[in-house]
C-alpha cells in the first residue's frame, strides 16, 4: 500500500490566495481540495442598512478585475425590485460597458496569466524576454477595453458612472466615435490572438459538463436573459434559488454551489459559448469554425481559445453599438421606491453572477445575496482534478506542479486581486 500527498500552498497567476491539496492512495485519488483561504470579506453584510442607490458602487469594490459585472447585476436586481426596465440606447450603453470589461479581463487572463503555461514560461515577465511583441499586443488590446470602461463608466477601475435606472452622465456620439477608431485596430489584434492561441498544444481532456449560463433570444448574453443549462433547464432569474444551493465546506472560505439535485455545474466562457454559439457575431462564428473549433467545447484547456473568441465578439459588438448610437435624452429613468424583492444575473467574464436584494419602503437594503462565478465552479474544478491527476502521478515533481497549476488556471478563478507564487510539496509513504 502506497500513499502520497500533493500540497500546493499558493497558486500562482490567479487572483487571490488559494492552495491545492490532493491525496493519493494505491495510485488512486482519494481526496481533492481547492483551498480558498482568503479571509471572508462580508460584502453582503456591509450592504444591509445602506440605501439601494449605494449598492452598485459598493459591490463594484468586490473585484478590481470585473467591477462592471457586480454593478450590472446589482442594478438589474434593484430595477427588478422597483418594477422598471432600462431599454433603448441606455441599455446599449450598458452592453458597451460590459464589452469593455470582457475585453480587459479576458485579455489579462489570456496574455498575462494563461499563455505562459502553454509556452513554458514561469510568468508573462519571463515570456516578454522572448516574445516582446506578443506581450505589447496584449497590453494594447487590454487598453482598448480600459478605454471603453473609462469613457462609459467614468474611470478604468471601479467605474463610478453607473446608477440604478441608467447612468449619471451619458457620452456623446463624438466621444464614442473617437473610441471606434481604436477598437477597429483592437479587433484586428483580437483576430490575431484567436489564431495565435489556437496553435497551442492542448491536453486531451474532454469532460462531461453540466453547462449553465444566461441565454437571450436575440443576443449573446451580457446583461440579461433566462438561466439555461445543457440538460434542459430554462428558468427566470428569480427562480435561481429554487434550483441552486450554496454550502460551506471546511477547507474553503468561499461557499460551494451546486444544483439542488446534487449535481455540479460549470459557468463561464465554455458554458456561454456552448449554449449560445448561434448568437455570436458572424465574424466570431466564422473565425471559430475556421480554426477547427466545434460549436460546443468541453476541454477546459481550450478555454483560452474561447476567451479569445469572446474578446473578438466584444469588440465586434462594441463597434456595432457605437455605429448605431444616438445620444439619449436623459441619462436615467425615474424610479419610485417601494418595499420589494429583486433578482438580477449577468455574465461576468468568468461566468454567471447572481444578485438578490430585499429593500424597505425607504429604499434601505434588508437582505443581500451575491453568488460569484468562482464559488459556482469550485466543485467542478475539484472534480476535474480528480480526473486529471491519476494519469500524471509518475511525472517529476516540477512537472506535476506545473500541470496542476495550469489545470486550475483554465477556470481563471477570481479569489481576490492578489497574486502569489506556487509552492508544491509531495509527501510519500
Amino acid at each position: 500500500m502506497t500513499s502520497k500527498t500533493i500540497k500546493v500552498d499558493y497558486l500562482a497567476r490567479v487572483e487571490g490566495e488559494g492552495g491545492l491539496y490532493i491525496k493519493v492512495k494505491d495510485e488512486k485519488v482519494t481526496e481533492v481540495k481547492l483551498k480558498i483561504f482568503e479571509p471572508p470579506r462580508f460584502f453582503e453584510a456591509f450592504l444591509r442598512g445602506r440605501n439601494f442607490t449605494e449598492v452598485p458602487d459598493i459591490t463594484a469594490r468586490i473585484c478590481g478585475i470585473c467591477p462592471v459585472a457586480y454593478q450590472m447585476s446589482a442594478v438589474h436586481a434593484m430595477e427588478n425590485a422597483l418594477g422598471v426596465r432600462v431599454d433603448g440606447q441606455l441599455r446599449e450603453l450598458r452592453r458597451l460597458l460590459y464589452c469593455g470589461e470582457w475585453i480587459e479581463s479576458h485579455t489579462l487572463h489570456v496574455y498575462m496569466l494563461h499563455a505562459p503555461d502553454f509556452l513554458g514560461y514561469q510568468s508573462s515577465i519571463h515570456m516578454a524576454k522572448d516574445f516582446p511583441d506578443i506581450v505589447k499586443q496584449g497590453l494594447e488590446l487590454k487598453k482598448a477595453g480600459n478605454e471603453i470602461v473609462r469613457v462609459v463608466g467614468g474611470r478604468e477601475i471601479h467605474p463610478i458612472n453607473v446608477r440604478v435606472g441608467g447612468f449619471y452622465k451619458i457620452p456623446s456620439k463624438k466621444d464614442l466615435l473617437v473610441l471606434a477608431e481604436k477598437l477597429k485596430r483592437a479587433r484586428d489584434l483580437a483576430l490575431e490572438t484567436v489564431k495565435w492561441v489556437a496553435k497551442f498544444n492542448f491536453p486531451d481532456f474532454t469532460q462531461d459538463y453540466l453547462f449553465v449560463s444566461l441565454a437571450h433570444e436575440n443576443e449573446y448574453p451580457f446583461n440579461e436573459g433566462r438561466i439555461v443549462s445543457s440538460n434542459g433547464l430554462n428558468i427566470d432569474i428569480k427562480e435561481y434559488e429554487d434550483y441552486f444551493v450554496e454550502e460551506h465546506v471546511k477547507h474553503s472560505n468561499a461557499l460551494h454551489s451546486q444544483m439542488k439535485t446534487g449535481e455540479n455545474y460549470f459557468v463561464g466562457p465554455l458554458a456561454r459559448y456552448s449554449l449560445n454559439f448561434d448568437k455570436l457575431s458572424p465574424l466570431t462564428k466564422e473565425t471559430a469554425l475556421d480554426i477547427g473549433l466545434s460549436k460546443t467545447c468541453k476541454n477546459p484547456f481550450q478555454s483560452i481559445i474561447i476567451r479569445s473568441l469572446e474578446i473578438l465578439y466584444a469588440l465586434d459588438e462594441a463597434l456595432r453599438i457605437i455605429n448605431s448610437y444616438e445620444t439619449p435624452e436623459q441619462p436615467a429613468i425615474k424610479l419610485e421606491i417601494k418595499s420589494s424583492k429583486g433578482y438580477g444575473a449577468t455574465e461576468a467574464p468568468r461566468g454567471m453572477i447572481y444578485h438578490h436584494y430585499k429593500i424597505d419602503d425607504d429604499g434601505l437594503v434588508l437582505e443581500a445575496k451575491i453568488v460569484p462565478p468562482t464559488s459556482q465552479n469550485q466543485k467542478t474544478i475539484e472534480r476535474d482534478l480528480w480526473n486529471f491527476v491519476p494519469d500524471r502521478l509518475d511525472l517529476p515533481l516540477d512537472e506535476l506542479t506545473w500541470q496542476c497549476e495550469q489545470a486550475i488556471r483554465n477556470y481563471d478563478p477570481c479569489i481576490s486581486c492578489a497574486t502569489h507564487y506556487l509552492k508544491l510539496t509531495l509527501d510519500k509513504e
